[in-house]
């Protein structure tokens, strides 16, 4: 087994369909298996043996795809980096991985020789200007075979956001990815060579690699990429390029919402959302303005990254991120690995094909979160109905206690986006000199907005138990966000912590 399969068998197939389409320019997917075969030759060339890591830090171009199958393609194991990644950082991922070379955009090149020179080991540079793949292989045969892999090998090293010290880099194997291909594929998008994809999600990340990239060419279906996010630019390629499939993140969702003179999207048949909870106000809304419905998922990058979804044709409840896919067990549990009763909020914990073999060369941090028996604790907090559909209610580590109440970030974001006036919110617990914390909310407001301070605060209080409304609010013009558009609350500055008063005492 080799993930690169799935692209090299539809290639056979098909190879004159277009593969990837970026600007003007459209890549077959006879073009594409040619640049991978030669990727793969200039890496046996100079002595990569399957095992081997290779760092890949590209946006989403074509050379991310012949990169990543090429790699593949010879056996090695992909190590995904974001581009904007300093030298610091990169000296660290390519001395956890062990990584051997690493194929960089030409705009980072120089971070990433810095970063290679901080570390012991030898790392090769190889950078990547665009459309100049053709130059770096130039005089490189190709190499058409497929490294034979056990469905056990490692096929990438996918490294956490590191909210908690440094990132750690999860083990996912063949077996993992192609199976979490197929269900992406078959039960969730159900895919064919007429879609067309958006490709918007950054490619290094989990979500971006298989509900996109890897989906659509285990399909045969064509992506358009668009190498980093903006709204118009997005809504531009899906109605030019008549896309019938958008993977975003929420606040790609909000941000589209906010523009007043998006066009219509007749061909746009589903839209698929994960990596953080998605509104039910701005699903809504979404989903009024372009006719179409809106799927909302759950998975984690230790898990491939498809662990549930609301699936088409079954019943979808908004707020909800559906029931497990196919091969795959999510239950609730207690601080003991106890499955709680039903409507009960606990951990939730995921066992199937798609859990990573473990976090690279960190066998505590791996026990930590993986259980003898193969179920996975992901940290974050949900619940399952009577039905045996699951919501997350927060991350663990989210949860603000304030005067011994625990307040779930969450529900009280779903109130703020309620409000006409507010793009995006973010719920973040402030020290509290008596309560322990208090409930503070960061507020972006949409263009015009006259709201105040005050009156958002009164419109929570009005809809929630009276200590869990944020006694303090502020106005940002924007809200931090990760290289997916997720909101990082780890980053955002609260105001000074709030002096005991009556109003926030209550």
């Amino acid at each position: 087994m080799n993930l690169a399969q799935l692209f090299t068998s539809t290639a056979e197939r098909q190879p004159a369909a277009p593969a990837l389409r970026l600007d003007d320019t459209v890549i077959s997917y006879a073009d594409l298996d040619e640049a991978t075969a030669r990727v793969a030759g200039l890496l046996r060339s100079r002595g990569i043996t399957p095992g081997d890591r290779i760092g890949v830090m590209l946006p989403n171009v074509p050379e991310f795809a012949a990169v990543y199958y090429g790699v593949l393609r010879a056996g090695g194991v992909v190590v995904p980096m974001n581009p904007l990644l300093k030298a610091r950082e990169i000296a660290y991922y390519l001395s956890d991985s062990g990584a051997r070379s690493i194929f960089v955009w030409h705009e980072a090149g120089s971070e990433a020789v810095t970063g290679a020179e901080r570390i012991d080991t030898a790392v090769e540079v190889v950078s990547i200007v665009p459309g100049g793949l053709d130059e770096v292989v130039s005089g490189i045969a190709p190499s058409p075979q497929v490294a034979d892999r056990t469905p056990d090998d490692t096929a990438v090293v996918l490294y956490t956001s590191g909210t908690t010290g440094q990132p750690k880099g999860a083990e996912l194997t063949h077996a993992n990815l192609t199976r979490n291909v197929e269900v992406s594929q078959v039960d969730l998008l159900r895919l064919d060579a007429t879609d067309v994809v958006f490709g918007g999600l950054p490619l290094f990340h989990s979500f971006g690699q298989t509900v996109t990239l890897n989906t659509a060419m285990a399909a045969g279906a064509s992506v358009i990429l668009l190498p980093r996010f903006d709204a118009r630019a997005a809504v531009h390629l899906l109605a030019q390029h008549r896309a019938t499939v958008f993977a975003g993140v929420p606040t790609m969702y909000a941000a589209l919402l906010g523009l007043a003179d998006a066009p219509a999207l007749p061909d746009l048949r589903v839209c698929v959302s994960g990596g953080a909870a998605l509104p039910v106000e701005v699903l809504h809304r979404f989903e009024d303005r372009f006719g179409t419905m809106v799927l909302e998922g759950y998975g984690l990058s230790e898990t491939s990254p498809v662990a549930s979804f609301n699936k088409p044709g079954q019943e979808r409840k908004p707020g909800s991120i559906g029931t497990p896919v196919t091969g795959v067990e999510l239950r609730v549990v207690d601080a003991a690995g106890a499955e709680v009763s039903v409507g009960e909020v606990g951990e939730i914990a995921i066992r199937g094909h798609n859990v990573m073999k473990g976090y690279w060369h960190k066998p505590e941090a791996t026990d930590e979160v993986l259980s003898p028996d193969g179920w996975f604790r992901t940290g974050d907090m949900g619940r399952m109905d009577e039905d045996g559909y699951f919501y997350v209610v927060d991350r663990k580590k989210d949860l603000v206690i304030r005067g011994g109440f625990n307040i779930y970030p969450r529900e009280i974001e779903e109130v703020l986006y309620e409000h006409p006036e507010v793009a995006e919110a973010a719920v973040i617990g402030i020290p509290h000199p008596e309560l322990g914390e208090e409930v503070g909310a960061a507020v972006a407001l949409r263009p015009g907005a006259t709201v105040t301070e005050k009156e958002l605060r009164d419109f929570v209080k009005g809809q929630v138990a009276p200590y869990k409304y944020p006694r303090v609010v502020w106005f940002v013009d924007a809200l931090p966000k990760g290289p997916t558009g997720k909101i990082l609350k780890r980053e955002i500055v609260a105001p000074t912590s709030p002096a005991t008063t009556k109003e926030n005492a209550r």
